[in-house]
C-alpha cells in the first residue's frame, strides 16, 4: 500500500518506546515519532499531524488519561484514534468513556497491535478524505461549472465506497459473516421501499446500513468476541459501541450518506418501548431508519448461522419477530415485513454466505 501513515507512541519508559519500534520496524509505510511524557506529547500534536497515538497511562507530570482529555478537547484533534497501550487495565472503561478508541493492555501481541494500529491509521485516512472532500468539490465546480453533474456523482460514488469500507471495517473485528452486510443493507432498502420511501431515500439507507455497528471497532476483543454471556459491567461495555459509532461520524452533515449513518448507529438499538439503549427513546421518537435497521439486524442475525450457533429455523425467528413488535419492533414496519416475507427470503438466498464475490462494489452493483 502506497499510503504513509505517522505514528505517534508516547511513553515514559525508553524500553517500551524501543518495543514498538521494533514492532513497526518491516512497516515501510510507517512514521513513528516518540515523546516520553505528556507535555511532549502535546507540543509533537500541535506541530505534526499523525494518523494514530499510541498513549501509555502511567507517566509522571501529565498522565496519559490527562493527554487524552486535552485531545478531545481540541476539535482539531476529535477524530484522532488514540490507542491506549498500557499494563493499567483497570483503566479500560474509563479510557473509553473519556474517548479513546481502543484499549491495548500490555504485555501485548505484537501482531496485533501493528494490524490495529494500521486500521485505524487507514480509517483516519478515510476520514481526512471525506473532510476534504467538501473544499475540493467547490473548487471543481467553480472551475468547471459544465461537469457539475458529472463531479457530483463521483463524489457520492466515492461517499458510497467509503461507507461500506467502514463498514466492513466493523466486520472483520466482529464475528458477523461476510454476507451478513450486504443482507440487512438490502433488507433494509427493500423495508424503506414498502413504507413507502422514494428511490433516493432508499438508496440512502442501502449504504449508511453498513455504517450501524462501525462503533465495535472501539470495543475491547475480550469483550467484542465473547462466545458467552456477559458478566459484570461487560454489556455496558459493549452497549457503549452505539454512542462510539455516533461519534466517529458525527460533524459530516454535508454528505448524506455518513449523515444517515450517524442516526443509525446511535438508535439502532433503541426499542419501540423505549427500553433500548443509548438514550432510552421509544415509538416514533426513534429515527425510521433506525426502526428500519433494527429489524432487518435482527432478523439476519437470528435466521444466519454464527461461529458459536446454528440458525434458527424460520418459524422460530418469525415466532420471535412477532413477539417482539409493540416492545422492540416498529408494529406498522413488522407487518409490512412479515407481508413480503418471500421478498425478504429472495434477498437472504441471493447474498448466503458461502457467496465467494466480496468486492467492494457488490452491494453497488447488486441494485443496478
Amino acid at each position: 500500500m502506497s499510503d504513509k501513515f505517522s505514528i505517534l507512541a508516547v511513553d515514559d519508559e525508553p524500553f517500551n518506546l524501543d518495543l514498538i519500534e521494533a514492532s513497526f520496524s518491516d512497516f515501510d509505510a510507517i512514521s513513528i515519532t516518540y515523546a516520553t511524557n505528556g507535555e511532549e506529547a502535546l507540543s509533537h500534536l500541535a506541530s505534526i499531524e499523525f494518523d494514530v497515538v499510541l498513549l501509555d497511562i502511567s507517566m509522571p507530570k501529565m498522565d496519559g488519561l490527562e493527554v487524552l482529555k486535552r485531545i478531545r478537547d481540541n476539535e482539531n484533534l476529535s477524530q484522532l484514534p488514540v490507542l491506549m497501550v498500557t499494563a493499567n487495565a483497570e483503566k479500560e472503561q474509563e479510557c473509553i468513556l473519556l474517548g479513546a478508541t481502543d484499549f491495548i493492555s500490555k504485555p501485548y501481541d505484537i501482531e496485533i497491535l501493528c494490524a490495529r494500529t494500521m486500521n485505524y491509521a487507514r480509517m483516519h485516512t478515510f476520514y481526512k478524505q471525506i473532510q476534504n472532500q467538501k473544499d475540493t468539490l467547490e473548487v471543481q465546480v467553480q472551475a468547471r461549472t459544465i461537469e457539475l453533474e458529472a463531479t457530483l456523482e463521483l463524489a457520492k460514488q466515492t461517499e458510497y465506497e467509503i461507507s461500506i469500507r467502514l463498514g466492513r471495517a466493523s466486520e472483520f473485528r466482529d464475528l458477523e459473516t461476510g454476507g451478513h452486510i450486504k443482507r440487512m443493507s438490502h433488507y433494509s432498502k427493500l423495508l424503506a421501499k414498502l413504507y413507502g420511501l422514494d428511490e433516493e431515500e432508499c438508496e440512502l439507507i442501502l449504504y449508511a446500513a453498513p455504517l450501524h455497528d462501525i462503533g465495535k471497532v472501539g470495543i475491547p476483543d475480550s469483550i467484542l468476541l465473547k462466545p458467552g454471556r456477559f458478566v459484570g459491567n461487560e454489556f455496558e461495555i459493549m452497549k457503549q459501541h452505539a454512542a462510539l459509532g455516533a461519534k466517529m461520524l458525527e460533524g459530516a452533515d454535508q454528505f448524506p450518506v455518513l449523515k444517515a449513518g450517524h442516526v443509525i448507529a446511535l438508535e439502532h438499538h433503541e426499542k419501540w418501548d423505549g427500553t433500548g439503549y443509548p438514550k432510552g427513546k421509544k415509538e416514533k421518537d426513534i429515527h425510521l431508519y433506525a426502526r428500519i435497521i433494527a429489524i432487518a439486524d435482527v432478523f439476519d442475525a437470528l435466521s444466519s448461522k454464527r461461529c458459536y450457533k446454528e440458525p434458527m429455523e424460520l418459524d422460530v425467528v418469525l415466532k420471535i419477530m412477532k413477539k417482539d413488535a409493540g416492545t422492540h419492533f416498529d408494529p406498522e414496519l413488522i407487518d409490512l415485513f412479515l407481508a413480503n416475507l418471500d421478498a425478504f427470503l429472495k434477498i437472504k438466498e441471493m447474498y448466503k454466505d458461502d457467496d465467494n464475490a466480496h468486492t467492494i462494489m457488490d452491494i453497488i452493483n447488486g441494485v443496478k
